[in-house]
């Protein structure tokens, strides 16, 4: 198994439900960027329209979007996570991550478990039931979405099947980014594993019912000892880069073997 990797965080300002311009700032993004064949790049939530409820709009229809994550993974031989609106079969959305590697081929599909309902997410699309991970080299990746990660049972599960890395695209507003920082850190030290936790910049129209929501980066990598080894809190657009150092998590749980005592609980009757 690999001992390293490295993974760029693209924490991005995004155009309202302006796809092609998304796609070009996604794309001057990498071109700036220190990416090199073999690595992963993970997008933000919704990279390609903001969290947006406008489902005629911003569902992946025509699969634009689709097409977009694998021609970027191919094209520059990269593993590469981006999330985006699919319609289900009852007219709501499917808050999904679609990851594509190298070949430009899908290696997985992640629907979001927690819409947030707080934002009403919930009332425009309908939440996943399982997790999932993919292979990213030698190590496996658990992708999860934003709101998932006030969830420790969802990170569980990916340890279950083998995560080694959490990722965690999000669209997290900035009154609450103390939040998104320690649920990260916890969820990293709990599960023995790197949490990549990358957020988007920037700010909504007053369009779904709000003010306008305001989002100011900070993304970051925890490692397995809840140490922060990189952070964009800067507020602006950047790919934030960070080697993973899987050989040293490795020698850590078998140093530290807590998830040998980890236990599944019955819900109460």
């Amino acid at each position: 198994m690999s001992s390293t990797g490295r993974a760029h965080l693209v924490q991005s300002d995004n155009a309202w439900e302006d796809k092609t311009e998304n796609f070009a700032r996604i794309s001057r993004l990498l071109d700036a960027a220190p990416i090199a064949p073999g690595d992963l790049v993970v997008l933000v939530e919704m990279f390609d329209t903001g969290f947006s409820f406008n489902l005629s709009k911003t569902a992946d229809t025509d699969g634009r979007t689709l097409e977009f994550i694998r021609g970027t993974a191919a094209g520059r031989g990269v593993t590469l996570q981006g999330s985006r609106t699919v319609l289900g079969p009852e007219g709501k959305g499917r808050n999904r991550v679609t990851v594509a590697g190298p070949d430009g081929s899908v290696l997985c599909e992640y629907d979001k478990i927690h819409p947030f309902s707080f934002g009403r997410e919930g009332e425009h699309f309908i939440g996943g039931t399982e997790v999932t991970t993919y292979r990213w080299g030698g190590t496996v990746v658990c992708p999860l979405i934003c709101y998932d990660l006030r969830f420790p049972e969802a990170f569980r599960a990916g340890m279950r099947m083998g995560a080694e890395v959490f990722t965690v695209p999000a669209n997290w507003p900035a009154p609450r980014k103390t939040h998104r920082r320690a649920l990260g850190i916890a969820r990293a030290i709990e599960n023995q594993a790197y949490v990549l936790c990358v957020n988007r910049v920037g700010q909504e129209p007053p369009t779904q019912g709000g003010g306008g929501v305001t989002y100011d980066g900070g993304s970051y990598a925890a490692d397995f000892m809840g140490e922060i080894v990189a952070d964009g809190d800067d507020g602006r657009s950047r790919v934030l880069s960070v080697g993973l150092d899987l050989q040293g998590l490795r020698r850590w749980r078998e140093k530290f073997p807590a998830l040998r005592d980890a236990r599944l609980l019955d819900r109460p009757a």
